[in-house]
């Protein structure tokens, strides 16, 4: 975080390396839109770049990256929702905003997803986040049915212990 502060590109681009992919998760979560999303992750490393310099570099950067994310998606939004309302289209459906509690916990279960080993992270994408069958997961991946379905099982039990501080709720 050090090298970062300084602006040095490399640590830059480990940052991005780093936290790109949750910053996508909550941008997603928040917008709905992946083009939006993605958009919302490039302006957030641009101005986490741009501030580096007033970042303290023993602090965790997530929750920073991901108050900047915030402001980001919801600048994004109301530029969208002003460029919806100039074409005067009606809708029939209310969409919340997302809470903070919610947007941080798609950010802890992206980073945990992140932390899991790439055979296992590989299969939970594929079956979690493109939706695909495991049969189909299997196939795309190149690998056995047995092998999705043990990866998963593994993977789901870690994650599990990775999330186990968000706890649950009762009501």
């Amino acid at each position: 975080m050090d090298r970062f502060r300084r602006g040095d590109h490399e640590a830059v681009r480990e940052l991005y390396d780093l936290y790109s992919r949750p910053v996508f998760a909550i941008a997603l979560r928040s917008l709905g839109d992946r083009v939006l999303a993605e958009e919302v992750v490039q302006q957030t490393f641009v101005n986490a770049w741009r501030a580096a310099s007033r970042f303290d570099p023993d602090l965790d950067p997530a929750p920073w990256l991901y108050a900047i994310a915030r402001r980001v998606a919801v600048d994004v939004y109301r530029r969208e929702r002003r460029h919806r309302e100039g074409r005067r289209e009606e809708t029939d459906m209310a969409v919340l905003p997302p809470s903070f509690e919610g947007l941080w916990e798609v950010w802890e279960v992206r980073a945990a997803v992140d932390g899991l080993p790439k055979d296992e992270r590989e299969v939970i994408e594929a079956t979690f986040y493109r939706q695909l069958t495991h049969s189909e997961a299997a196939a795309e991946l190149g690998i056995p049915l047995g092998t999705v379905k043990s990866r998963s099982h593994r993977a789901f039990r870690r994650l599990a212990g990775f999330l186990d501080h968000l706890g649950t709720e009762t009501a």
